[in-house]
């Protein structure tokens, strides 16, 4: 699964390129100067369910994904292709939102603040300066949050669709953990989808498989997968040039995952038949699995907790008090967590923490244990729940292989159906739904003489 933060990113390119279709009413210009040039007129150039796509709309994404590919513009399909790309992935988006609407799923102000914080992050700002350079470009920060607020609310919605349809039962990971393909390690694909409509007709069917074997000469004769992609892939990442990114070999449909696991790198698939369309995937890179070793640490805790009967000065006193007993008087640092820590799960056992790794108690833990020597023990430190005194009893290297395995067998599972879940969901919102494109040139030439798309 691709993470928001990642749409954030793709989504500040966009909202940072300069609005590429001037919208003028009537007899007007910029600056109020009269002119006898024609006006410019936005336009719709498609409905979709209650919600319009205006040119203004198609041409800003189209700029952006130009910008994306400045560095590569033989990869772009010729601009009929590319809008055609653009203006799909525009009416999808549109009624994911409405759709989530329509469930009740709402996204607030918190939501957005937090997005906004992510994407300035990720660009080294902070969220006014963020705010700075998109105005600065000639962009408008209000119509950002509103981008991010929809990103946002399309990933409440996904989570909603595949939280009601995705389990993952133990004799599933059971079974996954007997195929000898899960020790394969990680593979790197691309992908070109050739979609078919929910309910097809032989003849879309037969549309279907005419283009992916189009786009198989295509890639045959010389042209790169990325571009092909672009130009041919119904899929949502068509515009990333169907990179699918590092995927276990489980996360494979296995109909597919069985070829792939033959495939040597740069190898790219002949259309395959599956579930949703028909598919061309590219290996890209491979990965060998590795062992799963961490370093743990075994360590004894004094815990004081402020308390209505004990102030915060008083719990801190208290612990330089312990802790000059343990290294002044030689004091069993065991026996006092008995007598006087507060954290219930160790104090019974002498403050035992067992075995764990570095960040498993928390940051400032953390930071306290890595600075010290096996049998020493730390000063009193503060945490967010009051004063800690640790000693640090002994370091080790496990091998988690076996429960690393089990866990991402599980996710594994969980993110191949979620992936197929939503697939279904898409396939079956995008044909249930009223979209009007008006524009001819804008359709699907497979479609000309249909009114709808």
């Amino acid at each position: 699964m691709k993470q928001i933060s990642a749409l954030f990113v793709f989504l500040l390119a966009v909202l940072l390129t300069p609005l590429a279709h001037a919208q003028f009413l009537p007899g007007a210009q910029p600056g109020g100067a009269k002119s006898n040039q024609p006006a410019m007129i936005d336009r719709i150039v498609a409905v979709a369910e209650d919600d319009i796509i205006l040119q203004s709309d198609l041409d800003q994404a189209m700029q952006s994904v130009k910008q994306q590919y400045a560095s590569n513009p033989q990869q772009l399909p010729p601009d009929d292709v590319l809008e055609r790309q653009v203006l799909n992935r525009l009416i999808l988006m549109k009624l994911q939102v409405q759709h989530a609407q329509e469930q009740g799923i709402r996204v607030s102000q918190n939501d957005v603040s937090n997005a906004i914080a992510n994407v300035a992050a990720n660009n080294r700002m902070s969220p006014d300066q963020l705010r700075q350079r998109i105005v600065q470009s000639g962009g408008s920060f209000a119509a950002f949050q509103q981008n991010l607020a929809d990103q946002i609310l399309v990933q409440k919605l996904r989570n909603q669709v595949v939280q009601s349809k995705v389990q993952v039962t133990d004799a599933e990971v059971d079974n996954l953990l007997k195929n000898p393909s899960f020790s394969m390690g990680k593979v790197h694909l691309a992908h070109i989808e050739i979609l078919i409509p929910s309910g097809a007709s032989p003849s879309d069917i037969a549309a279907a498989k005419a283009k992916a074997e189009q786009a198989e000469q295509a890639i045959h004769g010389g042209m790169d997968f990325n571009a092909a992609a672009i130009r041919y892939s119904g899929s949502q990442d068509a515009l990333n040039g169907g990179d699918l990114g590092w995927r276990s070999m489980n996360e494979i449909p296995q109909a597919f995952a069985d070829l792939v696991s033959r495939m040597q790198p740069g190898e790219v698939t002949p259309p395959l038949r599956g579930p949703s369309g028909f598919h061309i995937i590219k290996l890209v890179d491979r990965q060998k699995g590795d062992r799963d070793v961490v370093t743990e640490y075994h360590a004894r805790q004094i815990l004081i907790k402020p308390s209505e009967l004990v102030s915060a000065q008083q719990a801190q006193q208290k612990a330089e008090d312990l802790y000059k007993q343990i290294t002044e008087k030689h004091k069993d640092f065991a026996d006092l967590a008995k007598k006087n820590s507060d954290d219930d799960t160790s104090a019974n056992i002498g403050g035992d923490l067992g075995w764990f790794q570095l960040q498993e108690h928390g940051p400032a833990v953390a930071k306290v244990i890595k600075s010290l020597k096996k049998g020493e023990v730390s000063k009193p430190f503060q945490t967010r729940v009051g004063w800690d005194i640790v000693k640090l009893e002994g370091i080790r290297q496990s091998d988690i292989t076996d429960e690393m395995r089990r866990q991402r067998a599980r996710q594994a599972i969980g993110n191949r159906k979620a992936e197929q879940a939503y697939d279904d969901f898409l396939r079956q919102l995008r044909s249930s739904s009223y979209v009007d494109i008006r524009i001819p040139s804008l359709r699907d030439p497979s479609k000309q003489d249909k009114n709808h798309s």
